[in-house]
């Protein structure tokens, strides 16, 4: 495309210098190929528009800059790269998403569940469905691995692109607070937005709640969506109503849609759901109380797109498991064991409470907290760990640049407020052995913040670690000695 032509899609103060023919977009100065168009972006650490330079040697053919840069190459001047590499992006593509039944959910607990809820009703509508996330993403039933929770725009318009070309009339893409602050959809707009839930994490980046809740906020707007779904019981959900069209969902707060005579098992939850004359009976194969809810804002998103309850139902029903989340692993040993993706304060506290109520043994915690993230989590998770469980493991999760033993030590800060039992030991892989050691019949061991991972990072490099092998190759140990 010509570079002038791309310009025209922004929605914001620019001028170009130059013309130039565009073949693809790209924001790492390493990955530029002859004619691609290089964004010049600014970070907390580098600045793209230091890096002009090697992207001209590789053979960009022209910049978006925040200022004009002295360099022989065609630029377009814009007041935010960020927002312009949305808009470029969708522009270059052709607006893959633009006839596509969109749905976009955020908050800081249960994105990832309720997508592959949205996405199993919408399969069971018949829609080709393309999903983003966290986990992975789909394509039609097409399986690819996810780096971030929201990719880049380029990422994420090349993405739409390819599920259009294979027939996708339905996406689903997880949203998160992150991607919203950095402006990376901005132009995009969904059909649905669900709101799940708001609790602490990512301070780190935020600094405060209040400016990380008004980032969750800032979606639910007609800049972003024509029709939102709220959780009503959460506290937060009262700052997402007013600017769209809004339905709620709840249980304790008056609302558009609740769920009475909630059954929470083993093996999954049973509940109705109502919406006006509507009354639901569901059995979902998926347990805990947060369920419910992400459940319900999947439901309540679907019904209002006019999928049929009896799909929705469908749909709901045949989710078995969402890869990390509450997931049991297949051990055959006297003991279970659980793979949880819970990470903040509030998510292992809803794991810990859900498992308690169906372990016949001890509850067994087994947790750390990842390096260079919120610190102040790290005593409450604690102190969470010491009240909930009968046996805490305090290990590391992903230390990153950190040293692990500094994140371990602010947990046990807050263990030492409470009275629970537990035990340091920093390698991951010999805290989950400890722990299947001592695992007897009828407990319960819960591997909490990795979840679906497939790494660690430990001195910011990416080891391999899925606990799934990992527990594998432990139970092989054992089985051998």
């Amino acid at each position: 495309m010509i570079l002038t032509e791309l310009a025209k899609a922004l929605q914001e103060n620019w001028e170009v210098r130059g013309e130039a023919e565009i073949t693809g977009l790209v924001i790492d100065s390493r990955k530029v190929k002859c004619g691609d168009l290089y964004f010049c972006l600014p970070g907390l650490k580098f600045d793209g528009h230091d890096f002009a330079p090697q992207a001209k040697e590789k053979g960009a053919s022209a910049l978006v800059v925040e200022r004009f840069l002295d360099i022989d190459l065609p630029q377009i001047r814009v007041d935010d790269a960020r927002a312009a590499m949305s808009y470029i992006a969708q522009a270059f593509y052709g607006y893959p998403g633009k006839n596509m039944i969109g749905v976009g959910i955020t908050g800081t607990k249960g994105k990832t569940t309720t997508s592959f809820l949205v996405r199993a009703i919408a399969k069971a509508a018949g829609h080709t469905v393309g999903l983003m996330g966290t986990v992975c993403n789909y394509i039609g039933d097409m399986e690819e691995p996810a780096e971030l929770t929201t990719p880049d725009p380029i990422d994420i318009q090349k993405m739409l692109s390819r599920m259009k070309d294979k027939g996708c009339d339905f996406f689903v893409m997880e949203v998160s607070a992150h991607a919203l602050a950095l402006h990376k959809l901005y132009g995009m707009h969904f059909t649905e937005g669900i709101f799940t839930n708001f609790s602490q994490d990512h301070l780190d980046f935020f600094g405060t709640m209040d400016k990380y809740c008004a980032a969750k906020a800032e979606f639910f707007s007609p800049f972003y969506m024509e029709k939102a779904v709220v959780n009503i019981d959460d506290e937060a959900g009262k700052k997402m109503l007013g600017k769209v069209p809004c339905l709620t969902f709840g249980v304790s707060e008056p609302s558009d849609t609740y769920a009475t005579d909630i059954e929470i098992q083993e093996t999954g939850v049973r509940y109705t759901l109502h919406k006006g004359e509507l009354a639901l009976d569901l059995d979902l194969k998926i347990s805990g109380i947060f369920n419910v809810y992400n459940s319900m804002a999947a439901a309540v998103a679907c019904l209002d797109l006019g999928i049929a309850p009896e799909l929705v139902k469908k749909g709901l029903e045949s989710v078995e498991v969402v890869p990390g989340r509450l997931e049991p692993l297949p051990t055959n040993t006297p003991y279970r064991i659980i793979l949880d993706y819970a990470h903040s304060p509030a998510a292992l506290e809803n794991i810990l409470t859900t498992v308690r109520q169906f372990t016949r043994g001890r509850l067994i915690c087994l947790f750390g907290c990842g390096g260079g993230r919120d610190k102040e989590k790290r005593p409450i998770m604690g102190e969470i760990s010491g009240n909930l469980a009968d046996f805490s493991i305090i290990t590391s999760d992903n230390p990153r640049l950190e040293v692990p033993m500094d994140i371990i030590n602010a947990i046990e800060v807050g263990m030492k407020r409470t009275k629970g039992k537990y035990v340091v030991i920093e390698n991951r892989r010999e805290a989950i052995k400890y722990a299947m050691s001592v695992g007897r019949a009828g407990d319960v061991i819960v591997l909490a913040g990795k979840g679906h991972e497939t790494y660690q990072d430990v001195g910011g490099v990416k080891h391999p670690f899925d606990e799934k092998v990992v527990v594998n190759e432990l139970l092989a140990e054992m089985t051998e000695k």
